[in-house]
């Protein structure tokens, strides 16, 4: 293996990055922990926090699991850069919020992000350390795909910021919409996932050096050759994010039109920006929400639905058409919904997993699955398994919260899988700076 790739992990819940780049006591969440991973990278230091409330139930379950040294159960923004070890990659899962940004009023040309914004952390701690000489040499980032298409009045506007954020940091970026089940993967998660790379290394030298920069949507990108997709190029939409952040936060709808100009594959170097729509080409093993059911014998008997509520859960899920009173105003409205397949398939990858999976009210959005006779909830375990995490990862905390960590958490696989790919590629240049 090449050089050790020092990382810091923001926003760490209980450490999807982590695993899926260390792995959990060497072994790959690939390979259901079963084999040994191949990895360079180190976690060198990490926080969690959950602001709000008293107990912080994640940075619990992190620590029990991987150690308190160089973890940090402290508000982000109170924690100033050069506490942070220098690091060659950050990576982190940050919250889908309004990253508009406005001028400040003590200084001409001054900009002010928006308070308590957790993007704005990570451009804080970026530029310190490039300030500092201590560029970090990669960052590699997780969101909700809707990220893409936010907010409502300009979209797109949002994920904008974040581009125009990083090139004027000396970032290349490549991003791509993934969801698990359509790389053979046990659950049906879309996420946004972003790569940037400073124009220290190698990495942003091949995006720079390639004259079609297109093709790398869909040939010879990192993203491209982990997952791999077609595509029609000549579609490529291609333009420049002009103007200063605040400028972008004010009017990008007047730059580029009312709808999102981003798709959900594309390259920024330099703030000119190329991306088009991509389809999954997977033609490999599926794994199914059947595939990973806790034998019967070992499912907690309060897993079981109760015969009693079992017409409340029929209700929630199914169809309805029904004449509705808003409670507080005693406004009358027509109300509509479809029926969702109720239990859920087992042949087939589960849904996505929601913060309020856990608890035994019947609810519309809760997994309830039928087999040999039972019909039951998902266990803590399981709903750890359609994430790709170890067995009992989130044990010590209450089933309601260990549902809640699920809902929030990413599919490790999809982490180990770039990962790879990444470590790759740093590892093929003998004389690398990161």
């Amino acid at each position: 293996m090449g050089k050790e790739i020092r990382v810091a992990e923001l926003f760490a819940g209980v450490g999807g990055f982590r695993l899926g780049l260390e792995g959990w006591k060497g072994k790959s969440a690939l390979s259901g922990y079963q084999q040994k991973l191949k990895s360079n990278y180190k976690v060198v230091w990490s926080n969690q926090w959950e602001p709000s409330t008293k107990s912080q139930d994640a940075s619990m379950v992190y620590e029990a699991r991987f150690g308190s040294e160089g973890h940090s159960n402290n508000d982000i923004a109170l924690v100033p850069a050069d506490e942070i070890p220098d690091h060659d990659l950050l990576v982190g899962g940050f919250p889908c919020q309004d990253y508009s940004v406005a001028r400040t009023l003590s200084q001409s040309g001054g900009l002010q992000g928006k308070k308590g914004v957790l993007w704005w952390e990570i451009y804080r701690i970026l530029k310190a350390k490039a300030e500092n000489g201590n560029s970090v040499g990669y960052v590699f980032l997780e969101n909700v795909d809707r990220l893409l298409k936010s907010p409502v009045k300009q979209r797109g506007r949002d994920f904008a910021i974040i581009l125009a954020s990083l090139a004027d940091l000396g970032y290349a970026v490549e991003w791509r919409v993934i969801n698990a089940a359509e790389y053979g993967l046990p659950q049906r998660r879309r996420r946004t996932f972003i790569l940037a790379y400073h124009n220290t290394t190698p990495l942003f030298s091949e995006i720079s050096l390639q004259p079609d920069k297109a093709k790398l949507l869909t040939d010879g990108g990192l993203f491209a050759d982990t997952f791999p997709v077609s595509a029609d190029t000549t579609k490529t939409n291609t333009f420049h994010i002009q103007g200063d952040l605040a400028d972008i936060s004010e009017d990008f709808s007047a730059q580029l039109g009312t709808n999102s100009p981003f798709e959900n594959a594309g390259i920024m170097i330099d703030r000119n920006v190329f991306t088009t729509k991509v389809t999954p080409d997977y033609t490999g093993k599926h794994m199914t929400l059947g595939s990973i059911l806790q034998d019967d014998g070992d499912v907690p008997p309060a897993f079981v639905i109760d015969t009693n509520s079992w017409e409340k859960w029929q209700y929630l899920k199914g169809p309805k058409k029904e004449e509705r009173t808003n409670k507080a105003s005693g406004f009358t409205y027509n109300y509509s919904e479809g029926g969702m397949i109720f239990p859920d398939p087992l042949d087939q990858p589960s849904r996505t997993i929601i913060t309020g999976e856990g608890g035994s009210a019947p609810s519309r959005f809760k997994h309830v699955i039928s087999r040999n006779g039972i019909t039951r909830r998902l266990t803590p375990i399981e709903l750890e398994r359609l994430n790709m995490f170890p067995d009992d990862h989130t044990k010590g905390a209450s089933d309601v919260k260990r549902a809640f960590f699920m809902g929030n958490a990413l599919v490790v696989g999809i982490i180990e899988m770039i990962g790879k790919t990444l470590m790759e590629r740093v590892d093929k240049h003998e004389s690398i700076t990161i």
